[in-house]
């Protein structure tokens, strides 16, 4: 049980971190499929981004 308890901060801090950066991701590609000038960039930016935010049916 110690060594849980000496862990848990690190996995913490990991599973933010990794949250960060999916967000960050999520955002960069939303700002492209907004603000690019070619009309295909825009079009595949939507489309990676209905990949990156796809919901499963329960």
């Amino acid at each position: 049980m110690p060594q849980l308890t000496e862990l848990l901060p690190y996995t913490l801090l990991l599973s933010g971190t990794a949250g960060l950066l999916y967000v960050v991701a999520l955002l960069a590609v939303a700002l492209v499929s907004v603000l690019a000038s070619a009309q295909d960039r825009r079009k595949d930016a939507r489309t990676t981004l209905s990949i990156l935010v796809r919901r499963r049916p329960r």
